[in-house]
């Protein structure tokens, strides 16, 4: 199959969509290579800086957003993770810690506005908007609103979810890799699949495959969207890559992580690569790999299947 849909992709083959001086040049390479790929359809994502950094990166990917090139693939929105993200140890990820704040409706209208009608998708901590406002404000606007780095007890999810939270951002990962047996945030989110989709990323590194394929089958092949999290290492090989304005590395085995090797960095992977995998995992009919690649998150989006 291809026609990928992928919600979260933050750069590939040496591009970064996190740059402030983005070039319509690599931002074009990029599209191509990806529909090369399969990816028909995506949203680059842009992660937790300031708000004014984070509002010019946003006014540079809408404006490449709007310039259509054939044979390339298109970008159907931006997916904004963070600043309203959880600076904890471990929940931060790869975030930068000094700019994850609490959620307030006027940061996220100046993001919204920054996007001037291409944000689809924004991924918080419910435990960063206690009252919800932004939430139901994002979830008003039309925005698919996803909780991520996190972790919000079960009352503050379940509240989120009243308000308009649909999503969860790449559970299993953003997160400690020690938890508590029991009260741990992947769990919460289990207890509550019967109410909102998850996204995973399905590198074989950032969850184990026999976890990938226990957690498609708990939430079941409605709520599960297969995601990148690409980053600009993906297509190429290993060495020294970049997020925004910090260095990534990435060994032989392609995985981005921190130079401290404390956490991963994205992914250096792509939907065709994690199709791949998923297929080694479990032999899903190609109606359910539809879904998990394809039709789950144009849905998520209010789009038809077919994109």
């Amino acid at each position: 199959m291809n026609n990928f849909v992928d919600l979260q992709i933050n750069g590939c083959w040496g591009v970064d969509f996190n740059l402030l001086d983005l070039s319509q040049q690599d931002w074009d390479r990029a599209c191509k290579q990806l529909m090369e790929s399969g990816t028909s359809h995506f949203l680059p994502t842009v992660i937790t800086d300031s708000i004014e950094g984070m509002t010019k990166k946003i006014d540079r990917i809408a404006g490449l957003c709007e310039l259509k090139s054939e044979g390339s693939a298109q970008p159907i929105g931006i997916h904004v993770e963070g600043p309203f993200i959880s600076p904890i140890s471990g929940y931060i990820g790869a975030h930068p810690k000094l700019h994850a704040i609490p959620a307030t409706l006027d940061n996220a209208k100046r993001l919204i506005d920054a996007g001037r009608g291409w944000i689809r998708m924004m991924t918080l901590a419910p435990e960063m908007d206690l009252d919800a406002k932004v939430v139901d404000y994002l979830a008003r606007q039309n925005i698919l609103v996803a909780a991520g780095h996190t972790n919000a007890s079960v009352d503050q999810l379940q509240k989120a979810i009243e308000h308009g939270l649909r999503c969860f951002t790449h559970l299993g990962n953003g997160c400690p890799p020690e938890l508590h047996r029991h009260d741990n945030i992947i769990h919460r989110v289990m207890s509550l699949r019967d109410q909102i989709s998850v996204t995973l990323i399905a590198d074989g590194f950032h969850l184990p495959p026999w976890m990938l394929r226990m957690l498609i089958e708990w939430f079941g092949d409605d709520r599960t969207v297969i995601v990148s999290d690409a980053i600009s290492a993906a297509g190429l090989p290993s060495g020294y890559h970049t997020l925004g304005d910090r260095r990534v590395w990435v060994d032989e085995d392609g995985v981005p992580r921190s130079e401290d090797h404390s956490h991963f960095v994205g992914s250096g992977a792509t939907l065709d690569q994690m199709l791949s995998l998923v297929q080694r995992i479990q032999p899903w009919t190609d109606s359910t790999l539809k879904k998990l690649f394809r039709d789950n998150a144009a849905k998520l989006l209010g789009m038809s299947a077919q994109t």
